[in-house]
């Protein structure tokens, strides 16, 4: 049965008589073509390569760090080296410093100004000027008050010349007094003349008491008088800068604001030895504030120019709005170039801080 089966799938079996055909001479040309490119592509960089400078070389071992090369092992080396180094100390990074902004202001600042109504015939200052305490800034008109003053002493040399005749009259007085007491005693006078003598007497004493009164009072009146004078003169209060000139000769000037033309002030004076810087700290940060504190402040005008600083005082009262408390900052250098009203950055430096990351870094390289 099996036999049966093996000759009937032999009988349908189909004989092919024609071989495979060879690829056509074409398809071989283009096979040999393709071979050929690949190995221009390959070989081609490689030539290129081996004549290239050494530096060209070098940089592509280093770069694809060829097997086996020079640059593959001394990497290697250097890994291992570092593996067995001890890890360095891990140093905390800085902290960011406290910064804030301000002006230039001045603690000692004043607008001098005369303390009587009169009209300015003289300023003797200008803008820029430095003076002196006791300089002459300004002169006003001083004729009623000068006439014044020359009636009142009047004054107190007529009473002086008063108390010289009475004191002249009550010393001829006493003499007679005395005299007239010695001959009551012989019955020579009698006691009238002697009443009459002492009564002079003490006539003569009230009305010196008198001209002494009326005399010091001349003094104090002329000496208030030339007080008052000496304020037509206008004096530097402090050493300082005039920053500002506000009367011209010729205006009205008052202690008070009366209206119209009258001017309040003759110039303005700033104490430059009192020049701080005021900045606004928020208070979120204003923990981070001492006294003492060193600050490093730049001016926006000299950006390249950084003074040295500290905090010399932080107000006890904080802004509502602003959410910030303003904190005063002295500088440790005056120079002419800082100027009233200037623009400054300031950088806190936080010194204890410093010192304490310091200690920390020592001890863990330790």
């Amino acid at each position: 049965m099996a036999e049966s089966k093996s000759e009937l799938l032999q009988s349908l079996r189909i004989e092919r008589s024609d071989a495979i055909p060879r690829p056509a001479a074409r398809r071989r040309l283009r096979a040999w073509m393709a071979i050929v490119v690949a190995l221009v592509a390959v070989v081609g960089p490689l030539g290129l390569f081996t004549y290239a400078p050494s530096e060209y070389r070098q940089s592509v071992y280093r770069q694809f760090a060829f097997p086996f090369s020079i640059h593959r092992q001394e990497a290697q080396v250097s890994a291992e080296q570092a593996t067995l180094a001890p890890a360095p100390a891990v140093t905390a990074p800085p902290a960011r410093g406290l910064a804030a902004s301000g002006y230039v202001v001045a603690r000692r600042k004043a607008t001098v100004a005369a303390e009587v109504t009169a009209k300015v015939v003289e300023v003797q200052v200008h803008e820029g000027m430095m003076v002196k305490k006791g300089d002459v800034l300004a002169r006003l008109d001083s004729v009623l008050p000068e006439r014044d003053i020359a009636v009142l002493r009047s004054k107190a040399d007529a009473a002086e010349a008063t108390i010289g005749a009475v004191t002249a009259d009550l010393q001829d007085a006493q003499r007679i007094m005395n005299r007239n007491l010695r001959l009551r005693q012989g019955q020579i006078v009698s006691e009238a003349d002697v009443t009459k003598s002492e009564a002079r007497v003490g006539v003569l004493r009230a009305q010196l008491k008198q001209a002494q009164a009326a005399f010091e009072t001349a003094k104090h009146d002329a000496k208030h008088a030339a007080e008052v004078l000496d304020q037509y003169t206008i004096h530097a209060p402090f050493d300082g800068l005039v920053v500002e000139r506000d009367a011209q000769p010729g205006e009205m000037i008052s202690p008070l604001s009366v209206g119209g033309f009258t001017r309040t002030g003759i110039c303005t004076l700033v104490d430059m030895d009192s020049i701080e810087v005021d900045v606004d700290v928020n208070e979120t940060f204003i923990g981070r504030v001492y006294l003492g504190m060193p600050v490093s402040a730049v001016l926006d005008a000299y950006p390249d120019w950084t003074i040295p600083a500290s905090v010399i005082a932080i107000e006890p009262s904080a802004d509502r709005e602003k959410g910030t408390v303003k904190v005063r900052i002295g500088l440790k250098k005056k120079d002419p170039r800082i100027l009233l009203g200037m623009s400054v950055k300031v950088s806190f430096e936080d010194v204890s801080a410093a010192i304490d990351t310091s200690a920390e870094n020592s001890a863990a390289a330790h």
